[in-house]
């Protein structure tokens, strides 16, 4: 017996299986960081820090196409403009039918919100719920904090 690419025939076994349950992956490309929008702060003499937390946040599993799901936390302090929370929302439930890998996920975040609000610090954390065993916090943070 032909001895086989274990990786290889995984690969196209996860083929066969989008084919049958018919998961459509979308690519990073379609997140949405055109709906951000910013609203000025009106009290930039008075730094405050802002927290936006959300229990729904969900993408997909870039190689198998299960979902990802777990809480989002945002803390930023604001410069001169704040995150519009609709818009926030929109942006977040663009990741849903994204294929990334949880750090990714983070990072993106956080470099979209970065863009559209430049706030003087941010930080996003996703708490990913238990898969296979393994639970996932990732930590970003604006500025980068050097060690």
């Amino acid at each position: 017996m032909k001895a086989r690419n274990p990786k290889e025939n995984l690969s196209r076994r996860y083929r066969a299986l989008d084919a049958k349950v018919k998961i459509d992956r979308k690519s990073e490309r379609e997140i949405r960081a055109d709906v951000l929008l910013a609203i000025p702060y009106w009290y930039r003499g008075q730094p405050a820090e802002v927290s936006i937390d959300s229990e729904e946040f969900s993408a997909l599993c870039p190689w198998t196409g299960l979902p990802d799901q777990g809480s989002l936390a945002v803390r930023y302090v604001p410069r001169e403009k704040l995150l519009e929370l609709k818009s926030l929302k929109f942006y977040l439930l663009s990741f849903r039918q994204v294929g990334i890998v949880q750090e990714h996920a983070a990072a993106r975040i956080l470099k979209d919100l970065v863009a559209a609000v430049r706030p003087r610090r941010m930080q996003v954390r996703l708490d990913y719920r238990p898969r296979g065993g393994l639970h996932t916090v990732v930590t970003v943070e604006y500025p980068v904090r050097r060690k």
